[in-house]
């Protein structure tokens, strides 16, 4: 086809270059404004992708332009384009419009946009937008990238508070998600996004504090998904019923929820084959780990927050802290669940830590007594104190041997009176007379011989309920480890 009429000299350069895809220099920075050497018409690169100029053979044909001050949309809606388009230091007045049709490979570097749509995309290629500014927001709704998504270094500002900075759902990448050191305001909604090389945002900056900072709900994820090295979220992380087949990593990240009382990360409901959850500082705003399954939880329990949600956390391997924080850990859960202490009781008992087991059962208790009636928590303080709910049973002994040692020592004071003939009194004992009373089932006979008198009579009637209630406990103790729950 021969070259439409009206070209400028610039614009009959760049329709030239076309059949060979040489690239067309017009400066090597982004415009300053519109000068007449560098403008060029969104229309005639829209005519060209579009197949308006013949190919040559032996090359391949492509737009690829550098430095141009880019008037009107680049708009190929609904169609198909057979050429790759190369755009790099480029300022576009309009955002380009790629949404329903297909497309090759397409890479907008270094530039500056009001935008992008790519509803709809198929790029059978990669997008790239890599340190390119976009004042407004980029649309990927449905997209198949099966090149991969680069935003490397890039800048997206949205301030509309109606609107998500980029804005997809159902979009799939192959190859991988790059966006690492991008900074991005006004929020990422990637919900059920398919990945299947990854997802890396290492040193990206995510601002919508008090808002969601990237909504990641049901996606799935291949290979890692990279939060890690220097990234910050302003806002929430929501990456409930994510799925990760690989590493999902917050190392050395910032997470701050913008408001205290928000979540900075919610991720429940997730699968992760391994999650690491080791920020840099401190996380700012409350975390939900709730009904999640990790193979290995990689963290330090002092860089939670006040309040976590734990309750259904399951995981096979926990690393990082000592047990003392762990126990710290599970007692954070923003209300009483049996269930988080029994995966961490089960966790040690599987390492062979039987008694760091029995230490955090003993403690699910103590946390369950917070919540009970005052008759019940009486009787629970009486187990602990007593038997340690069954799982200390050696305080039992230790309280009776005190009483032991007390009763003996005052009824060999004040010896109570015999009460049978003479010849029928055995011997008294005081050791054996205590035991007697502490023991609730006549066993020596002594009770039954010899009655207090006095004031140490009193003292007998005491160690009589006390071995009772002694008994009680330890047989509601050994019950009660056999049946946790």
């Amino acid at each position: 086809m021969a070259e439409p009429p009206g070209l400028s000299a610039t614009e009959r350069r760049i329709w030239r270059a076309f059949p060979t895809g040489a690239e067309v220099v017009l400066g090597d920075d982004l415009p300053a404004g519109p000068d007449p050497d560098r403008i060029v018409r969104a229309e005639i690169i829209t005519q060209l992708l579009l197949g308006a100029c013949e190919t040559r053979e032996g090359f391949v044909s492509a737009v690829r332009l550098r430095g141009a001050y880019i008037m009107g949309r680049i708009d190929v809606t609904g169609g198909t384009v057979e050429h790759e388009l190369r755009l790099e230091y480029c300022r576009l007045l309009d955002a380009p419009k790629f949404a329903n049709c297909t497309t090759r490979q397409l890479r907008f570097s270094d530039c500056r946009m009001p935008g992008f749509d790519g509803g709809g995309l198929h790029a059978d290629g990669y997008l790239s937008l890599s340190r390119s500014v976009v004042e407004g927001q980029v649309r990927l709704p449905r997209a198949q990238l099966t090149g991969g998504f680069r935003m490397n270094h890039t800048k997206i500002t949205e301030t509309d508070p109606a609107k998500w900075a980029l804005f997809s759902g159902g979009l799939v990448v192959d190859v991988g998600f790059f966006a690492r050191d991008a900074e991005i305001t006004g929020g990422i909604r990637l919900v059920g996004a398919r990945m299947s090389g990854g997802l890396f945002m290492e040193g990206a900056v995510l601002r919508n504090p008090g808002r969601l900072a990237l909504d990641g709900q049901n996606m799935i994820v291949d290979d890692a998904a990279e939060f890690s090295r220097g990234f910050r979220a302003e806002g929430t992380m929501r990456l409930r019923g994510l799925r990760v087949n690989g590493t999902l990593s917050f190392s050395r990240a910032f997470l701050d929820s913008g408001d205290p009382a928000r979540m900075a990360v919610h991720a429940s409901h997730m699968h992760v084959d391994e999650f690491i959850l080791w920020p840099e500082e401190r996380i700012k705003g409350t975390v939900n780990l709730s009904d999640s399954r990790v193979g290995v939880l990689m963290d330090s329990p002092d860089i939670y927050p006040e309040k976590v949600w734990l309750n259904g956390l399951v995981y096979d391997t926990l690393q990082g802290g000592e047990f003392k924080d762990r126990l710290n850990w599970v007692d954070r859960d923003n209300q009483f669940h049996l269930q988080p202490y029994e995966q961490l009781a089960a966790w040690y008992h599987a390492i062979g830590h039987d008694n760091l087991a029995r230490r955090i059962q003993l403690a699910k208790l103590r946390a369950r007594r917070r919540a009970l009636n005052p008759i019940g928590k009486a009787w629970n303080v009486l187990l602990d104190w007593t038997v340690g709910y069954g799982y200390r049973p050696w305080l039992a002994f230790a309280w009776f041997g005190t009483l032991v040692a007390a009763g003996t020592t005052v009824f060999s004071i004040q010896h109570p009176r015999g009460i049978k003939q003479p010849a029928e009194q055995p011997a008294f004992h005081a050791f054996v007379y205590t035991l007697d009373l502490l023991i609730p089932i006549d066993t020596f006979g002594q009770q039954q011989t010899f009655d207090p008198v006095g004031w140490s009579r009193w003292v007998a009637y005491a160690l009589i309920a006390v071995g009772w209630v002694l008994a009680t406990a330890l047989i509601a103790g050994v019950t009660r480890v056999l049946r946790p729950n």
